[in-house]
């Protein structure tokens, strides 16, 4: 009757809710099926007592559940391990339990309706004290267990094994905290969950527990590991989900103390990491600079690989920033060498990868040294990988992919990955993310031609960053900004933004960009009614010195390309064609950019100029 009126597909649904207990059978029926609440009376009356205990007992697991946390849940001293198992048997023949395959096991529940039910049979409340207990114990001790195994794993179906046990861990997390809980396993189970909660970027729920464990604390367990990790992923959680606010700081900084005190070196180090994306974030690279270099020195003090890996990656990211490329492309690339330790998998420790990381720095590291088919290619297969990645950083991935494919001129690839870059930020509540979003958003208006909606979009970008604190990109976006001003013939604002952006730069130690700071700020005294032709020449000579310094190919043909132009008009050809052949030469990857393309037109006009 109920296939007649809802379908199979919506019976099915409803028979795994709570609601059908009371779903009236056919008047016709014998009075054990007049209601499905009559049938489990019925059928659970045709139990033996262990039988009836046992469901009672295995009531408390929330969805899947494995046969050991069966066992070692439901067995006390009244009831065997061997009798569970006999038990468990027993009640999935009765069907009063599913099973589910997962992956290579078999996991078991009990159907809502089923659940439901036994959970409304009174029993002796220090029973259910005991059992509950005993719940939170065991995925206490399965979190901590499994830890160093699914951080190894990069994507979320390789780790849904891992995490299947995810609500019941939030069960146990209620009961611990609430008014008959045991606050101790509670503090424990908090530490074990949340890098779980981190990596499947349900933060608010990081939050939530991380807030509510830290505040029972007590004095004897200030200090503790536990809190060292519960203080780790509160700081994480908000400078994801709020950036790099002064609460994440704090909470940041307190789990490093705790390393500190407790002389955990192997710990010190791993917290470096998300204190390094922290400065990074809030623009102070120089202090980011800091904590790179006492991560490289506590690596060689443990002799470990793994934290080596990790600070070859932090100090790879700070030199790239500060411009000198070649380093940071040495100190990336033996970030991402395997060893016996440090596989080519994600590890992911306090929400550092330092694998992905590195892979990110290096690809804006290959571009700028004039290799831009290395780096379209990781572009396209970093996207790849952050895409099918459940995880915060995956975001990050996908973000730098698509500021690489901008200054690549892939416009379309780039706008195609950015509407999904911003759906997944929205969806996951990630306000700077989105926020960056929208930024690239106004760079690809402007790339596109429509400055006047770019440069809107940008500073209203620009004013929400400043006030989140959250200054990784300002340089950028203050070099395409300005450059929009100038698009829209703003060359005042444009040429006050550049400088203002290079004082900037200077105090901040984000050198990499002064290069193509000033080479902008030479196009756009050469735009300007009052051309300042003499100006212009000299910031673009300085531009090249320092592209050159730090051996960034990139801004090196962007600044020859538009001081060849300036020759040429100037009349001097010879001297344009001998500053701008030599730098396109160099670059051995010749691929279809937007950089490439405007210096050949060049050497094509000046080919034309020049007498044969």
């Amino acid at each position: 009757r109920c296939v007649e009126a809802y379908g199979l597909q919506q019976t099915a649904e409803l028979l795994d809710q709570r609601l059908t207990s009371l779903w009236p059978g056919p008047r016709t029926a014998p009075p054990r099926q007049k209601t499905l609440h009559a049938t489990l009376d019925w059928s659970y009356r045709l139990l033996t007592e262990l039988e009836r205990v046992v469901l009672r007992r295995l009531a408390i697991f929330v969805g899947h559940f494995t046969l050991d946390a069966a066992l070692t849940v439901v067995t006390n001293g009244h009831v065997d391990r061997s009798s569970v198992f006999g038990v468990i048997e027993s009640l999935v023949t009765k069907s009063m339990v599913a099973t589910h395959p997962l992956g290579a096991t078999t996991r078991y529940r009990l159907l809502d309706t089923t659940r439901a039910y036994a959970l409304e049979i009174e029993v002796d409340a220090a029973e259910t004290a005991a059992l509950a207990a005993r719940h939170a114990a065991y995925y206490r001790s399965r979190l901590e267990q499994t830890a160093a195994e699914w951080r190894t794993l990069p994507t979320g179906t390789e780790r849904a094994l891992y995490f299947a046990d995810l609500n019941n861990a939030r069960a146990a997390l209620e009961w611990c905290f609430g008014a008959a809980g045991d606050v101790e396993i509670g503090i424990a189970l908090a530490a074990a969950a949340m890098p779980v909660f981190v990596t499947m970027s349900v933060l608010a729920e990081c939050l939530r527990w991380s807030e509510r464990a830290l505040l029972a604390v007590a004095d004897r367990r200030r200090g503790s590991r536990e809190e060292m990790q519960l203080q780790a992923s509160l700081g994480l959680s908000l400078l994801i989900t709020c950036g790099p606010c002064n609460a994440a700081a704090a909470a940041l900084n307190r789990s490093l103390a705790i390393a500190k005190a407790r002389g955990d070196l192997l710990n010190e180090v791993r917290l470096l990491g998300p204190l390094h994306t922290y400065h990074r974030r809030a623009g102070e690279f120089k202090i980011a600079l800091q904590y790179a270099q006492r991560s490289a020195e506590i690596a060689r003090m443990l002799g470990d690989a793994a934290a080596m890996a990790t600070a070859h990656a932090l100090l790879g990211i700070s030199l790239h920033v500060m411009g000198d490329l070649g380093g940071a492309r040495l100190e990336l690339e033996a970030a991402l060498a395997p060893g016996p330790t440090s596989p080519t998998s994600s590890t992911i420790y306090f929400g550092f990868d330092h694998y992905s990381w590195a892979e990110l720095a290096l690809t804006t590291t290959l571009w700028l040294q004039g290799y831009p088919a290395q780096a379209t290619a990781r572009c396209h297969q970093a996207i790849k990988d952050g895409e099918r990645m459940h995880h915060p950083v995956s975001l990050a991935i996908v973000l730098n992919a698509i500021a690489v494919l901008l200054w690549i001129g892939d416009l379309d690839t780039a706008e195609r990955h950015l509407d999904w870059f911003i759906a997944r930020a929205e969806s996951q509540h990630l306000k700077p993310y989105r926020d960056l979003g929208h930024g690239l958003k106004g760079e690809l208006a402007i790339r596109r031609g429509d400055a006047k909606a770019g440069v809107e979009i940008l500073q209203n970008c620009l004013l929400t960053l400043h006030a989140e604190r959250y200054e990784r990109l300002t340089t950028r976006f203050n070099i395409v900004l300005a450059s929009g001003f100038a698009a829209s013939s703003r060359f005042a604002e444009g040429l006050m933004l550049t400088d203002e952006t290079i004082r900037l730069t200077e105090a901040r130690g984000d050198v990499t960009y002064l290069p193509e700071l000033l080479r902008l700020k030479g196009s756009i005294l050469l735009k300007m009614p009052k051309f300042r032709v003499a100006d212009a020449e000299r910031c673009f000579t300085q531009s090249l010195e320092m592209s050159r310094a730090h051996g960034s190919q990139t801004w090196e043909l962007r600044t020859a390309t538009e001081l060849a132009a300036l020759w040429a008009g100037q009349g001097r050809s010879d001297d344009a064609h001998a500053l701008l052949l030599p730098v396109v030469e160099r670059f051995a990857e010749r691929l279809d950019t937007a950089d490439l393309n405007a210096a050949e037109r060049v050497l094509a006009t000046l080919s034309e100029l020049t007498p044969s």
